[in-house]
């Protein structure tokens, strides 16, 4: 009456129940075979960027050294590495954030000082990473860290947004002596 029932798209049996079902619709059964033929496209041309990935992450050493940071994975760690790039460009690690745009946005005009939002004037990609990293380190991540304690206090004294973006530029900051000193994350 009301059409077709199907599996939930994510099983294998999908594509056979929706050809199935398809199978004497004038057009529909055309449209869905190009359908599957690009998803199957997009499939491998997926698999061979993973395996490219996979490969640049092992025969890079400092990405390797990224990703024992929690919560940090392949193309954060690659993303992270070629914005830094010479990690001895900044004096201190804590102007990487700001590089990133996670700094606070100044507005100053005579006697008005306001500190507004992150300035965003950075790298979008690496700061979304970071976001993401952030995130996932505060919601999914087990194992106990100060780092997620300390924005779990932020949290609790503001929003989790906040808290967010705060862990994301620590997380920043960590990344940056990661590289600059060549070593691994030690959690404390």
């Amino acid at each position: 009456m009301f059409g077709v029932r199907l599996s939930r798209a994510l099983s294998p049996a999908f594509k056979d129940a929706a050809l199935a079902a398809s199978n004497g619709v004038p057009g529909l059964h055309a449209a869905l075979c190009g359908l599957f033929a690009a998803r199957e496209a997009i499939l491998t041309a997926v698999l061979a960027i993973d395996c490219d990935i996979k490969k640049m992450i092992r025969k890079s050493e400092v990405c390797r050294r990224l990703m024992t940071g929690p919560s940090v994975g392949p193309i954060t760690a690659l993303a992270f590495a070629a914005a830094i790039d010479d990690p001895h460009r900044f004096k201190k690690s804590r102007d990487v954030g700001a590089y990133l745009g996670l700094g606070p946005q100044r507005y100053q005009s005579g006697e008005i000082d306001y500190s507004g939002s992150i300035s965003k004037r950075g790298d979008v990609k690496v700061r979304t990473l970071l976001y993401e990293a952030a995130n996932v380190m505060l919601t999914r991540y087990a194992a106990p860290l100060k780092l997620k304690s300390w924005a779990r206090g932020i949290a609790a004294r503001s929003t989790m947004r906040k808290a967010r973006v705060a862990l994301a530029r620590r997380l920043a900051i960590v990344l940056h002596a990661i590289m600059r000193d060549q070593t691994d994350f030690k959690a404390a």
